[in-house]
């Protein structure tokens, strides 16, 4: 398969998990990514447990690097800088996801790198921007959730405010990321020139309010947390115990409303008080007990066989229901990515397909492994 990013060099001076799942995005789509690490145990993510691969290398560290190599330099060092400047001069992009006041110190930014390499992209992902009074604060994606207001919008009303159940303000924040960068190398292609590009996390976070936002902004209106994980303002779209678990159902369009009235079995679904999305909102507290006793008459298997294809449905799963799914095997989404310490070890594919195709996989560098071949084939140019 030829990659679309076939390439271009991107140095990626990242750490643990934004960073690297922007920069993962690229490597997979072809794009030589080189993490410069730091000397002694390199990106802190390789030391992240409890499922560790031989010395310096994890399970976690790999879901985050795989198709990098790894270039150990000191960029506080003068021989350090000047193999980084040596690179720089080879490289397209640079993304780096250290504090916000640090790339300028360490001489990371567009203005200080132009002079070796004018057309580079810098890319810039911190956790609250470069250009503020919060620039030196450290920050992580749960604080950004408790700031931003999406703890308040989760969970059951009647218990605490609780965080997502994964990192997806560091998840979107790489890929957001990732986007600017790609937008910024077009752009260097056709000027010569290259740019900063920053995002911060607490700017995604904030950008993910989206409608609740909106209706706040422009309407005074306060989103809540909902029962059942159910949708603000569309009815039903939610819970619901079955005879033996729980299906998420979403009757997003009227369509889907009449489809499951035709499959269950109760007229009183049928009265005008819940003839519409409004009509069904106004009258939730009436037809959610409805909707309990039909879905408590059936298993959760003989829902989805009954609607499953028709109308928005789908199982609560674990996580070992989830990965274990046939579906998810059929799809390729489960891939093999031997490893020196872990010939068997698997990972989770690439969510973009290139002509039908997963994009391939390997497991990332050992720690410093690529430092001599790159900066070997770099020696005329080394040193300032």
């Amino acid at each position: 398969m030829h990659l679309p990013l076939s390439g271009v060099r991107v140095l990626a001076v990242e750490q643990y998990g934004a960073g690297p799942f922007g920069s993962l995005h690229l490597a997979d789509l072809g794009a030589e990514v080189i993490k410069i690490e730091p000397p002694g145990s390199g990106d802190v993510s390789r030391a992240t447990g409890p499922h560790f691969l031989g010395d310096n290398d994890s399970q976690f560290f790999q879901v985050f690097n795989r198709n990098k190599k790894s270039v150990v330099l000191d960029l506080k060092s003068v021989q350090g800088r000047a193999d980084f400047h040596a690179l720089v001069r080879t490289a397209d992009v640079l993304l780096e996801n250290l504090r916000g006041d640090q790339a300028g110190k360490l001489g990371l930014t567009h203005e200080a790198l132009a002079q070796h390499n004018p057309r580079i992209v810098c890319g810039h992902l911190s956790a609250y921007g470069r250009d503020n009074e919060r620039a030196a604060w450290p920050g992580y994606d749960y604080l950004m959730q408790a700031e931003c207001g999406w703890m308040a919008l989760t969970g059951e009303p009647a218990g605490p405010p609780s965080r997502a159940g994964l990192s997806l303000v560091d998840y979107m924040s790489g890929v957001t990321l990732a986007v600017g960068l790609l937008a910024a190398l077009v752009g260097a292609m056709k000027t010569g020139r290259g740019r900063d590009v920053d995002v911060s996390l607490f700017d995604v976070a904030l950008f993910q309010l989206t409608y609740p936002a909106a209706w706040y902004l422009n309407s005074g209106a306060g989103t809540t947390r909902q029962p059942r994980s159910a949708h603000p303002a569309t009815v039903p779209c939610q819970l619901f115990p079955t005879a033996d678990g729980q299906v998420f159902l979403m009757c997003m369009t009227p369509k889907f409303w009449d489809l499951l009235v035709a499959e269950l079995d109760e007229p009183a679904l049928r009265e005008p008080r819940f003839a519409s999305i409004a009509l069904r909102r106004e009258h939730k507290t009436e037809l959610i007990p409805l909707l309990d006793a039909q879905f408590a008459r059936r298993s959760t298997q003989a829902w989805l066989d009954a609607l499953a294809g028709k109308l928005p449905i789908a199982p609560v799963h674990d996580l070992a229901q989830a990965l274990d799914s046939g579906y998810v095997a059929r799809q390729g989404l489960l891939q093999a990515t031997p490893h020196p310490a872990a010939a068997g070890l698997r990972l989770l594919a690439s969510p973009i397909k290139l002509d039908g195709v997963r994009l391939p996989g390997r497991a990332c560098s050992a720690l410093g492994s690529d430092t001599q071949a790159l900066l070997g084939a770099l020696a005329p140019t080394r040193g300032d």
